[in-house]
């Protein structure tokens, strides 16, 4: 396994402790789940503040390839494709769904159809390919630094709502408490990749 989806929230909303408390989340659930032979980071973007450039979530996390904790599914993941760099890779899409994107325990995220409570907004902070917003209106809860003011950029796990099949980027959150969360289909969860 070198990629998933947190089974479990930080549970302060959009206040992660930045990257560094999401990376830190990862690599703790990882080695919980037995996985000690990675570096992990989180798959997010933060947009840029004065002195502070943008981070990108794609240049984060390496160049893969990646396997989901999915014995079945053998296909990597492969960073190119996940973010349909080509137009060739943008017309057969990933494989970035429902099946493939699950927790460090391999266990599925409630998506549309499944029973309540709904998960499959996963924080991102993104664009679809993997890049970050730029400044002004607030896509990463002030640099996941925020569990008050501003809103979270998420995609679905499940690729399915909202007219957007979009794993990284279906829509923003209308802020960023724990409540926001939860009210718009997720509760805090996002992805992890391993980097080495």
């Amino acid at each position: 396994m070198t990629f998933f989806v947190t089974s479990e929230p930080l549970g302060d909303g959009g206040n992660l402790g930045g990257l560094a408390g999401a990376d830190a989340h990862c690599q703790r659930l990882a080695e919980v789940a037995g996985v000690v032979d990675h570096t992990w980071v989180a798959y997010l973007s933060t947009q840029a503040r004065p002195g502070q450039p943008a981070v990108n979530a794609r240049d984060r996390i390496g160049d893969g390839p990646w396997y989901a904790h999915v014995r079945r599914f053998d296909r990597p993941l492969v960073k190119s494709e996940i973010h349909g760099d080509t137009l060739r890779e943008a017309q057969v899409g990933s494989n970035m769904f429902k099946l493939y994107t699950v927790t460090e325990n391999g266990e599925l995220i409630n998506g549309v159809g499944d029973p309540l409570p709904r998960q499959h907004d996963i924080l991102t902070g993104s664009m679809p390919d993997g890049r970050a917003f730029p400044p002004g209106e607030d896509r990463t809860c002030n640099n996941w630094t925020s569990n008050d003011e501003g809103a979270a950029q998420v995609g679905h796990s499940d690729r399915v709502g909202n007219g957007n099949t979009s794993w990284n980027s279906s829509h923003a959150t209308t802020g960023c408490s724990q409540r926001d969360l939860v009210n718009w289909g997720g509760v805090g969860l996002f992805y992890c990749f391993a980097v080495d």
